[in-house]
């Protein structure tokens, strides 16, 4: 194994949230945004926590001599690695808060503590905390007849020690109640406040009057949410009963780090530790406030000033879009492609609504990994079962942390007479894959849609997704066979024009590696693209590097994670590897295979990650349609080019942004721009055509 060129996945993740937190303090973008991307930067990191250290700690637990496959690192001392990298970035995290805050207070928001406020402010938020606050408060001392309690996950809690007749002992009160506000706003100022933890957390001797306050301190939990619905699911269990108790099976795990906000004595630390089963490698201190969503309360102080805020952007009519024409009708004609958030998600919904009223539709058939909470597409189904269409709907209930959502939509589909689907043993559906079905006499059609994103409105105006939606007859029989084998419990086992995972799409990737790599040995132009979230499947790796020693030329964008090291020398020099962290989400999946204009270009709802190519039921498709074809190279290539929002990676794995000249190419508002401009010329060739014809009338 060729060390030098993988990275460890866990590493990796951590540079890309890097990334995120390189966003919030970079002045070129308006001051609310920089808000949000630390905001994103402490979320992010929750999840990371949650997910994948609480996976190691339980890999840990359970087999203590296990390696991964890349770096060849135990799990401690993956462990041992993200603790030490998490300290460091939580310290230009505080530096990042300390800065934003700052400029807050030029713009005239003051986040204010008990050290920068006069004394009549300090009098009111006194009597303000008396009558307002405490009488709400549930304040414990830890004692035999009062044991320590459950500290609920990412909630926060003022903790004390208390002294009294030489006797210490831990104080506690919860912050996080949805009773009272999460900030406090302060009379002299319209925007100027106290976070209410700060008040509880100044005003403790208050609380705990019979005691001496030796020490305090805010702090907050992440608890483990590594947890499977397989491990404890019985045959004749209902699923989704299973699911609502893994959910609340999942909120009493065991803690997985502590963070805290003021320095307090080893002592008391040690004593934390010690009631939450953790270590003080798991301990973090954090100056920045401990949950920083309230940051979306002071964006919303500063939604009048619009030059804080990135220019509004709306999602556009996409060019070819025809009202006059019905959308089943334009599909038929040519194959139709919308890129997200640049072009609006309605032509599909509107596709939807048209195939449930169609009489000529006989089906509709499509799966769902995470949907919006006023879902117009779950709607849409609905309607369609309520007019007599057999409605398919495989709803995935394990898509971690939507499972609620989820579990609603569900029931209510189920009462609208759709058949649910809840997915496959041991293989998540994270396919974007939906099938109309239409039958007229004896002859069936098909209209198959496939997508890089999910069907949400919500996150389509946000991340940068694909969706193409086609009449070929040849993909729509190969989407009925998946739903098919879906329904009984089964995945496809061959496939001639979809990928589709687990059984046909790892090979199948791999076969066009391999042929690119034997086309450059031949000494023929060759070539590889892609474009996916994380790159961590091995298989596929050592792939792209025995295709790089042979020579193909291998462009990739990975927003997120990436095992491969790319540019080192006679392993991965001719890969090269970027990273685009901006205001929209990438979320698109792009594979190319090929020098030339026949080339093959694949749109996909997989990562090449072990999990999407090996364990999870994914779909790709091919792009046979010339101009979409085209418009995605094109795409493409002006992602490779980008030079305000890039980070390209090193050989020695570290990422740097690339050297700003002209002209400078921000793809995400290119590709805005772009669509702008196709349909105002589409508006506009529009009404010629209308003058020309009326002119003719005449």
């Amino acid at each position: 194994m060729n060390a030098n060129c993988y990275d460890n996945r866990e590493l990796s993740w951590l540079k890309f949230n890097q990334r995120v937190l390189e966003e919030a303090r970079d002045e070129a973008n308006p001051l609310c945004e920089r808000l949000s991307f630390l905001s994103i930067f402490q979320s992010n990191l929750d999840e990371f926590f949650m997910v994948r250290c609480g996976s190691l700690y339980d890999q840990m637990c359970e087999d203590p001599h296990f390696r991964e496959n890349k770096t060849n690192m135990t799990c401690k001392e993956q462990l041992t690695a993200i603790y030490a990298r998490v300290r460091e970035l939580l310290r230009d995290k505080d530096d990042a808060y300390s800065d934003l805050r700052a400029e807050l207070s030029m713009q005239g928001v003051d986040i204010v503590d008990f050290h920068t406020i006069t004394t009549e402010e300090a009098a009111w938020l006194e009597a303000y905390f008396k009558a307002e606050i405490e009488p709400l408060l549930s304040p414990q001392i830890i004692g035999k007849k009062q044991p320590f309690p459950f500290l609920q996950n990412k909630n926060i809690y003022a903790v004390v020690v208390l002294e009294k007749k030489g006797t210490e002992k831990l104080g506690l009160v919860p912050c996080s109640s949805g009773v009272f506000p999460k900030i406090v706003s302060l009379p002299t100022g319209k925007n100027r406040f106290i976070l209410s933890e700060e008040l509880i957390l100044h005003f403790a001797p208050e609380i705990f009057s019979r005691h001496t306050i030796k020490s305090k301190s805010l702090i907050r939990i992440i608890r483990n949410a590594d947890i499977e619905p397989d491990e404890r699911m019985e045959e004749e269990c209902d699923y989704r009963e299973a699911m609502e108790q893994l959910i609340r099976d999942r909120k009493k795990l065991c803690p997985i780090k502590l963070e805290f906000s003021r320095l307090m004595d080893t002592a008391v630390i040690h004593s934390l530790c010690n009631y939450l089963n953790l270590t003080e490698e798991q301990v973090f201190y954090s100056e920045a406030p401990l949950n920083l969503s309230v940051l979306s309360v002071v964006r919303d102080m500063l939604r009048h000033n619009k030059c804080l805020f990135y220019q509004r952007r709306v999602p556009q009519k996409p060019a070819w879009r025809d009202i006059s024409k019905r959308m089943i009708e334009q599909v038929e004609e040519q194959d139709r492609f919308l890129a997200f958030p640049y072009e609006s998600i309605r032509p599909f919904l509107t596709l939807l609504n048209e195939a449930g009223r169609d009489p000529q539709v006989v089906s509709i058939k499509m799966t769902l990994y995470r949907v919006a909470s006023n879902s117009k597409i779950v709607e849409a189904l609905i309607e369609a079962a309520e007019n007599g269409k057999d409605v398919v709907v495989l709803v995935e209930l394990r898509a971690r942390f939507d499972e609620e959502n989820n579990i609603e939509w569900s029931r209510r589909l189920e009462d609208a007479g759709c058949r649910i689907i809840y997915g496959l043993d041991n293989l998540k559906v994270h396919s974007k894959l939906c099938l109309i079905t239409k039958k007229v006499g004896t002859e069936i059609s098909y209209i198959t849609q496939v997508g890089t994103g999910n069907y949400n409105e919500k996150t389509s105006a946000i991340y940068t997704d694909y969706s193409l939606m086609t009449a070929n007859h040849d993909i729509g029989l190969e989407a009925n066979r998946v739903f098919h084998a879906l329904c009984l419990g089964q995945t496809v086992e061959h496939t001639e024009h979809l990928l589709v995972a687990p059984k046909c799409l790892q090979n199948k990737l791999a076969d066009m590696i391999d042929e690119q790599t034997e086309l450059a040995k031949s000494g023929m132009p060759a070539y590889i693209g892609i474009k996916i979230n994380s790159l961590t499947d091995k298989y596929l790796i050592e792939k792209l590097i025995a295709a790089s020693q042979a020579g193909v030329k291998i462009e990739m964008i990975v927003r997120g994670i990436s095992c491969l090291i790319a540019g080192v020398p006679e392993l991965t020099e001719n890969i090269s590897v970027r990273s685009i962290v901006g205001r929209f989400l990438e979320h698109t999946r792009i594979y190319i295979f090929g020098a030339h204009e026949n080339c093959k270009v694949y749109i996909a709802s997989a990562d090449w990650m072990t999990r999407n190519t090996r364990r999870r039921v994914e779909v790709a498709a091919p792009i046979y349609d010339a101009d979409i074809k085209h418009r995605i190279l094109d795409m493409f290539d002006v992602m490779m080019t980008d030079n305000v929002k890039a980070r390209v990676q090193q050989p020695d794995g570290t990422y740097t942004r690339e050297p700003a000249q002209e002209p400078l190419i921000n793809s995400q508002e290119y590709f805005y721009e772009q669509a702008y401009e196709a349909l105002e010329k589409a508006e506009a060739e529009e009404e010629t055509a209308d003058a020309d014809s009326n002119s003719t009338k005449n």
